[in-house]
Order: C-alpha cells, then sequence, then structure tokens
C-alpha cells in the first residue's frame, strides 16, 4: 500500500513539474489578449454623477449610463507589439502593469505591501520565536489543531464578511503556515483556513462595505437589505468549505506525503529542525507579545478607522521593527541580521509580488478598466449584457453569475467590478424580470468564489506566494473545491428567483 502511494505521489509530483508556472500561464494569457484586441472592436461608456442618501449623508458616485454604449472611431487599432511614451503595447505589460495603480490598490500598492510585509516577518521568523512557540504548543497540548483549524477558519470567514478581508490574509498566512505544518498538515491547510475562508465570507457577505453595499448602492437597492438570505448564504457556504478543509486536512496528517505542496513545505519544516531550542525563554514570549498586539492594532484600524494596504504595510513594518530591536537587546539577533533578514523575507516574495504587477498588465492590454476610455473589456461587457435580453428569469440570474465570475478574471477587484458591471446589470435585471437584489447577489458570488483560483488575483497569488504553493499546483488542488462553490452558488441564485428575493 506504501509502495502504491509512493508511485502515486511520483506520478504527482512528474506532472506537476510538467505544468507551466504562473509567469508561463500570464505570459500565453497576455497574447491571447492582445490578439482580442485586434479582433473585438473597442467602445466606451457615457458616465453620470448620482446622489443619495445614507444615513442622513449625501454620497456622490459615478455611474454608467446603460444606453450609451459607443464603438471608438475606426482609428482605434489594436494592441501593439511595443510602445513608447508611456504606451501599452505588448512587450510593455509587465513594466506598465507593475507601475499601474496608486498605493491604495492593484498594482503598485500591492506589490509594495508584499515585499513590505514579507521583509517584516522575515525579521519575525529569524528571530526564532514563531518556531519556538509552535514547539512548545505542540508539546503541551496534542489536541491544538482541533481547535485552531475550525477556529480560524470561522473568524476568517467572519472577517471577509463583515470588512472585506483579502490582502490582510497574506500576513495571516505568513504567520499560520509555519503553526499547520508544525501540527502535521501542509501549506495548501493554512491557504484554505485563511485566503479562502475570506473569500467564503467575502463573496457571500451581509455588509461588505467593498463589495455587496457598493453593488446595492449603485443598484439603487437600500444597504444592508437582504441580510437574512445572505447570512443563512454564509453559514451554508461556511460549513461546506469547513467540512471540505477539514477533510483534505485529516487526510494529510494521516499522509503527509500525499501533499500537493509536500516538496515546498521542506522549506518550512527545516526552519522548524534549525530553530529548535531546549526551552521557550522570556525573548520569546516579548516577541510573541509584540506580534499579538501588533495584529491587534491590524484588526482594530482595519475595523475602527478603515486602514487599507499603505496603513496595514506600515504596521507589520514596524512590528518588525519592534521585534529587531528586542533581538538586539536579547542578543539574538545584530542590527546587520535584522538587515539581511527583512532582505530575504522581501525576496522571498519578489515572485509573488512580479506576477500582481504583471497580471494587472492584462487589462492594461485590454484597454484598462476606465468605462469613458475605448477597450474591449467595454465592448465584452456591453454584449454579454445584451444577450440576457428574452432569456428567462433562472437563465437570465445564471448567465449573471457566470458573466460576473468569468469578468472577475480582468476585473479582480470587489469594488471595481461593482462600478463597472453594476450599471448595466441592475436595469437589465429590470428587464428579464429579476431583482435587482439577485443581480446584487450574483454579482458578489461570481467575484468573490472566483478569487479562489484566478491567478490575476493579487491576493490569492500573495498568500500562495508567502506559503510557497506555486500557482499551478493550486490550480491543479482548487478545482474540485471551485466547482463545490459555484454548484452552490448556481443553487443559491436559483432559490433566490424561485422565492423572489428582494
Amino acid at each position: 500500500m506504501q509502495q502504491e502511494q509512493t508511485s502515486t505521489n511520483a506520478a504527482a509530483n512528474k506532472l506537476a513539474s510538467k505544468m507551466p508556472d504562473a509567469f508561463v500561464i500570464l505570459f500565453f494569457v497576455v497574447v491571447i489578449a492582445t490578439v482580442l484586441t485586434h479582433i473585438v472592436p473597442a467602445g466606451f461608456f457615457e458616465v453620470e454623477q448620482v446622489t443619495t442618501v445614507v444615513d442622513g449623508k449625501e454620497q456622490s458616485r459615478t455611474v454608467i449610463q446603460p444606453d450609451s454604449y459607443t464603438l471608438a472611431e475606426k482609428g482605434h487599432s489594436g494592441a501593439s507589439l511595443f510602445a513608447s511614451g508611456g504606451g501599452q503595447g505588448f512587450f510593455n505589460y509587465a513594466f506598465e502593469g507593475m507601475v499601474s495603480g496608486t498605493k491604495w490598490g492593484a498594482a503598485i500598492g500591492v506589490v509594495a505591501f508584499i515585499l513590505v510585509v514579507g521583509g517584516a516577518f522575515g525579521i519575525i521568523m529569524q528571530s526564532g520565536a514563531v518556531n519556538n512557540g509552535i514547539l512548545a504548543l505542540i508539546r503541551r497540548t496534542q489536541t491544538a489543531d482541533k481547535l485552531i483549524l475550525p477556529i480560524m477558519f470561522l473568524l476568517f470567514s467572519l472577517g471577509g464578511a463583515v470588512f472585506g478581508m483579502g490582502e490582510e490574509a497574506i500576513a495571516f498566512c505568513i504567520v499560520l503556515t509555519p503553526l499547520v505544518i508544525a501540527l502535521g498538515y501542509d501549506a495548501i491547510t493554512s491557504v484554505l483556513i485563511t485566503y479562502i475562508a475570506t473569500q467564503i465570507g467575502f463573496a457571500t457577505s451581509w455588509m461588505n462595505p467593498f463589495s455587496v453595499q457598493i453593488a446595492q448602492g449603485i443598484a439603487d437597492v437600500p444597504p444592508m437589505s437582504g441580510s437574512g438570505y445572505r447570512m443563512a448564504v454564509w453559514a451554508v457556504f461556511t460549513l461546506a468549505g469547513l467540512v471540505f478543509t477539514l477533510r483534505y486536512a485529516s487526510r494529510i496528517k494521516a499522509n503527509p506525503e500525499s501533499s500537493p505542496s509536500y516538496d515546498t513545505d521542506a522549506y518550512f519544516r527545516k526552519q522548524q529542525d534549525s530553530g529548535v531550542e531546549a526551552r521557550f525563554g522570556k525573548t520569546d514570549i516579548s516577541i510573541l507579545l509584540t506580534l499579538l498586539a501588533g495584529i491587534i492594532w491590524v484588526i482594530w484600524g482595519v475595523t475602527v478607522h478603515q486602514y487599507y494596504i499603505p496603513e496595514i504595510a506600515s504596521q507589520f513594518f514596524a512590528i518588525g521593527v519592534v521585534v529587531a530591536a528586542i533581538s538586539k537587546f536579547a542578543g539574538r539577533m545584530s542590527l546587520n541580521d535584522a538587515s539581511a533578514a527583512f532582505q530575504q523575507g522581501a525576496k522571498d516574495l519578489l515572485p509573488a509580488a512580479l506576477i500582481v504587477g504583471m497580471a494587472k498588465g492584462i487589462v492594461l492590454i485590454l484597454g484598462g478598466d476606465d468605462p469613458t476610455s475605448p477597450s474591449v473589456l467595454n465592448t465584452l461587457l456591453h454584449y454579454a449584457g445584451s444577450a440576457m435580453a428574452g432569456v428567462p428569469e433562472t437563465g437570465s440570474a445564471v448567465f449573471m453569475l457566470a458573466f460576473q465570475s468569468i469578468f472577475n478574471f480582468f476585473i479582480a477587484s470587489g469594488s471595481g467590478q461593482a462600478a463597472l458591471t453594476m450599471p448595466l446589470m441592475a436595469p437589465l435585471s429590470d428587464l428579464v424580470g429579476v431583482s435587482r437584489q439577485i443581480a446584487v447577489l450574483a454579482f458578489q458570488l461570481g467575484d468573490g468564489l472566483t478569487n479562489i483560483i484566478i491567478p490575476t488575483s493579487a491576493s490569492l497569488i500573495g498568500c500562495l506566494g508567502v506559503a510557497r504553493v506555486d500557482w499551478a499546483v493550486w490550480a491543479r488542488f482548487a478545482w474540485k473545491f471551485v466547482l463545490l462553490m459555484m454548484g452552490l452558488a448556481v443553487g443559491a441564485v436559483i432559490l433566490a428567483v424561485m422565492v423572489n428575493y428582494q
């Protein structure tokens, strides 16, 4: 039996080694996107300012006028091979993608976030306190995993549902991956209980300010309305995700070598072996308390002050500096050692940061996500919406879900996708007899659940990067789970139509 399992693992590893990695996959996606710009005409929409009153305060937003789509002039050509003067050509996608956006989001903001947080945790891990704490925890209780996995999954799912947790999971994945592996599981389990749990919560949220509330506002649906149904959907999806995770984790603990990430997990096992100390001392306690206080600080900032990428990155940098100071005074690490650890931590996450930037290049090749500028994305959005005319209610709702899922490959930002698609989906839902609440539900399910697997999701690539799991390995593992989630999503949308969800 053991020999058969070894042969199976060897075959799986051989298959994984033949699969193209994320850089190769993204390159060919850019090739396809470039070809599309020469086949599909570019178009644009007109926008208007809409003012609404929320909680007694006036709020203005820009929305697309549904019937305003216009083809670009014939002089508009497809993407060139190379562009000068800061233009966007095929060979420009890597650089232009990485410098696009602002410090508040993809790509440059997320790239900087990954590198700074990776460097900070390089210092924390170099101190040895995390590994020593893990070993002490395992020595004192043999049932820690039975509590840690379900509690973490539920907390992260709530984080995604309540305040749209996504990029923040990257930092927690760094903390929990060594612990999960030390408990006998693998890095994939760590990604499941952190990032994947947040995306389940994000997709089924009843109050997420970054997706559902924006979408409801654009669709002229009362904020927080329909919460009861969404809470029930959250409970079902979270339970399904938790059961899947626990079953997978128990299988890996019974046979660690069956893990798709077993080879790359050796990095964390080696760290734990080299970091073993005879005792868990005061220095370790001080560093771990600093880390705990820092995490509480981050959670407080996100929930109370709506801190985002710039603030969170700076918070973790501050944690790294304090840990370096404690290690220096304790004689555990010199300042040069701390500097080297920071550089190594950032270097370890450089591939993930590069992928985030290159993935953004796909959107730029297609013309960008500005509805008022000619782009292939605008044309795809227009014709996809028009295709729903005359489709029955249930079919229209499922079509909306499928469309939002596919469109999320190009616009992985929840708020960005809401701003671009909901001004069209909302009035279209009126025409096909589907409530706008269902259109919002289809949006958030399609947007959130596909973040589990698409290589253009900065948060996913960041989490996989810190867990040292190649995207191709992840995709080979996750596709069945994605099908499960999408099957539940189709059921949730169909049930919403049947009960006339308003």
